[in-house]
This record gives structure tokens, sequence and C-alpha cells, in this order.
């Protein structure tokens, strides 16, 4: 699925392939696909909001929520830590040793349903380095982050995303759907295993949680770059602070800010994300109020089309 709008206007908006192979069902531009850790920028925006509510602070220790829970997290990991991937914790799904593709969840997938699900398969993971140090790239640090939020709030992080990001930017077609029971408005995501096209059940947690894997639409996607560069999702002096990199930039000119890639200077955002039978990619311009969305429903399957997007939008 690819859609690119400009200043209010639609240019491009367009599916192909299928969203069910056995089947032979089309892809549409309506159809609900995964984001993989693309979601993790909803993640931030719920962070945040708590924070303007006075229920979290930037500055607060993990450890001030987490009790007795995940006893290897410092005490020095604050929550921005966690929300620029600069905390040091140890890795669940270290992304540098494991392959995006086709990894192991340390239990059965069916059993992650609520964030507290979570917590016994963080645990017994080592820090890294110390807190602030650099940046390492850190799913299990955003699990935590919606752990937080939930206690913080005493609200299911799933119920928070709801209400704090896709209620305010009009996002109906943007939900947590059961992988084991998607509607018919959703596509499969697909795994080529030992050379033959597997849908992604087994690999991916069964309900998303704060380190990605919701289900949306390019529309939706506009519109909440939308919303939240108008104000509606979080205010002007913390939407600053989320699209302010806290790392170097990378070899593309992108630091890592809050929950998204930034580029300084012309203010370009990014939100992206890779895995099982999952390619997500979205990226809005403020000069021009551009935004370029390409989402794939298997690993591979939109790379070339962001290259070339990339390239000739840059």
């Amino acid at each position: 699925m690819v859609r690119v709008d400009r200043d209010g206007t639609v240019e491009i908006d367009a599916a192909y392939g299928l969203a069910d192979r056995a089947h032979t069902i089309a892809m549409t531009t309506d159809t609900q696909l995964g984001m993989a850790s693309g979601s993790k920028t909803f993640t931030a925006v719920v962070v945040l909001k708590l924070v303007e509510d006075g229920l979290l602070d930037l500055s607060m220790p993990a450890r001030a929520l987490l009790g007795r829970d995940l006893p290897l997290i410092a005490d020095d990991v604050t929550v921005e830590h966690l929300l620029c991937h600069r905390s040091g914790i140890g890795d669940y799904l270290d992304e540098d040793v494991l392959d995006s593709d086709d990894y192991p969840m340390p239990v059965s997938v069916h059993r992650l349903v609520r964030t507290e699900d979570f917590v016994p398969i963080l645990d017994g993971y080592p820090t890294k380095f110390p807190a602030g140090e650099r940046f390492s790239y850190c799913n299990g640090g955003y699990v935590v982050l919606a752990l937080l939020a939930e206690r913080a709030s005493g609200r299911s992080y799933q119920d928070l995303v709801r209400d704090i990001v896709c209620k305010p930017a009009g996002m109906s077609s943007t939900d947590f759907l059961r992988s084991d029971s998607l509607p018919g408005t959703a596509a499969l995501g697909y795994v080529e295993v030992d050379g033959y096209w597997r849908t992604n059940v087994f690999h991916l947690p069964v309900v998303a949680t704060g380190d990605g894997g919701v289900y949306t639409t390019g529309a939706d996607i506009t519109r909440f770059w939308d919303a939240l560069m108008t104000g509606r999702l979080i205010g002007q002096e913390t939407r600053h602070t989320m699209l302010t990199p806290r790392s170097p930039v990378d070899e593309d000119g992108d630091g890592y800010a809050l929950g998204c890639w930034a580029r300084p200077g012309p203010g370009i955002v990014q939100m992206s994300g890779g895995d099982a039978g999952v390619r997500f990619w979205s990226r809005h311009d403020p000069r021009d109020g551009s935004t370029i969305t390409v989402i794939g429903n298997s690993g591979a399957s939109s790379r070339p089309l962001v290259k070339v997007l990339d390239d000739l939008l840059s």
C-alpha cells in the first residue's frame, strides 16, 4: 500500500498484491496492515500526554513504578532514556543479534495479550551500559514504557492509545487486532520459511503492546501526522520536545528523537518498522505538508519502493 499526500491533496493512493494469498484476496487502500515498530510513535505520544497531565515525568526513574518487577533495570534509567533508546537496559528482542523476520519468542505468542504478560520475558537481561551513555535501539524499553503508562494511569495501554491517539485524530481504522482472529478488513502477514510462504501468526505477540504491532491504513497515518502537527494530540511545546533528536544523525541525516526519527533543519519526521511479515515506513515533511506512507505484508515487500520514494522526494 502506498499513499502520498501533499498540502491536503491526495496524490497517490494505491494498493498492490494480495492481503490473503490462500484465498487470493486483493489488497485495497482500505486494508488494515501491521505497523511493526512504527507504532512506537503512538507509545511516545501516550507517554508525553501523561507527562502533560502530570501522571508521568520525563525525569521520573522507571523504578518508581516498577516496584520489585524487572530488578535488572538500573536506578538511573528514566522515562526519557527509554523513549530515546538511551536506557542501556538489556533487550528481550535485540535486533543487533536476532533476525527481525524470523526470531523465537521465549513463550508461546498466544500468551502475550496484556502488557503485564510481558513482564516475565523482559526480565533477566543485564544492563548493557549506563543510562544516557549512547543510543541503542531497544524494543523492551518500549514495552516497559507501556507498563509505566498503565501503572501511572490505571488504564490499559491499548485503551490509552485509542483515547489519546486514535479518537482525537479520527483514526477509525487503527486498532489492536488479534493476529489469530483478524477481521476480513485486515491483511495477513507472510514469512518465507523453507521456501514456502507462511502467515506470521506464530511469530508475533497475539496482541500488540508498546514496542509495536498496531494495525492501520495509509489514510489513518495521514490523519495521525495532521493531528500531531496541529496540536490535537499534544501541545506545541511537548511536540517540540518529542521531535528534537537525542542522538547523532545516521547516514541518512536522521537522529532518534522520542518515538520517531527526526531530521534537524528541515524538520522532516519519520516512523518506520519491520517485523516478521510486516514492513512499514511513513515520513512527514512540514515544509509542504507532505506525508508519504508505504506498508507491506512481508518483510522485504516495500523496501524498493521506499528507497525510490525517499530518493525522489528528499
